[in-house]
């Protein structure tokens, strides 16, 4: 099982770290002393709406016969 969640980083006495919601540890069955593998990456900001756009209209481009056909079903 895999969990996904955003957290920020936090002060922790005189460190700084991310903590892990218990209701994920919980889901995931995690006890005390078990070892657990952390993939981290920051998070970006929004995806830039015109590239979206672009993208959605080069996909509709390329598919459009694809699609006609499956709306006719």
């Amino acid at each position: 099982m895999t969990i996904t969640t955003t957290q920020k980083r936090i002060k922790i006495g005189a460190s700084r770290g991310v903590t892990i919601p218990a209701k994920d540890l919980r889901a995931l069955g995690v006890e005390t002393g078990d070892e657990l593998e952390l993939v981290a990456r920051k998070k970006t900001n929004h995806a830039d709406d015109s590239l979206v756009e672009k993208t959605a209209d080069d996909i509709l481009a390329r598919y459009d016969q694809d699609f006609k056909n499956l709306a006719e079903r």
